[in-house]
């Protein structure tokens, strides 16, 4: 599963999910991609869980990316602790995603398989998604 190889601190604090993303929105290596239209963290298993639907519909054929990497540590006490003693240990490594993101994207696949592989992943991850197609020289965006 994904996860840093080292970090320079190794808890974090939670954060806020505000707004929308201003970087990585464009399909830029694959000739698909799907888009996250909601905030959320996305969790390393999901990450792997999208991952292998999507290898598993393209079988072997053209190429993915994952361009999400879960580099969050998400903290959690055991069960049945009492309050205090300190934060919990990292439980599980996130990517922190907002509306606009790419998060896969695949090429060198027919139109049909390049949908069905992205929906396949799309149904591993907790946010709303779209599919995405490269946009081509001169075109332009309708939003």
């Amino acid at each position: 599963m994904l996860m840093p190889k080292r970090v320079k601190y190794r808890k974090q604090q939670r954060g806020r999910l505000k707004g929308k993303e201003s970087r990585g929105v464009d399909v830029s290596f694959g000739d698909f991609g799907l888009q996250a239209l909601e905030p959320a963290w996305i969790s390393a298993r999901q990450i792997e869980a999208a991952r292998r639907a999507i290898v598993r519909h393209m079988r072997r054929r053209g190429k993915y990316w994952i361009r999400i990497f879960p580099d969050k540590p998400v903290t959690a006490k055991p069960a049945e602790t009492r309050m205090g003693k300190g934060k919990g240990a990292v439980d599980q490594w996130v990517a922190v995603v907002r509306p606009g993101r790419m998060m896969f994207e695949v090429g060198g696949v027919p139109a049909d398989v390049a949908h069905e592989a992205l929906r396949l992943a799309s149904h591993k991850l907790p946010i709303k998604t779209q599919v995405v197609a490269r946009l081509e020289q001169g075109e332009v965006s309708g939003g």
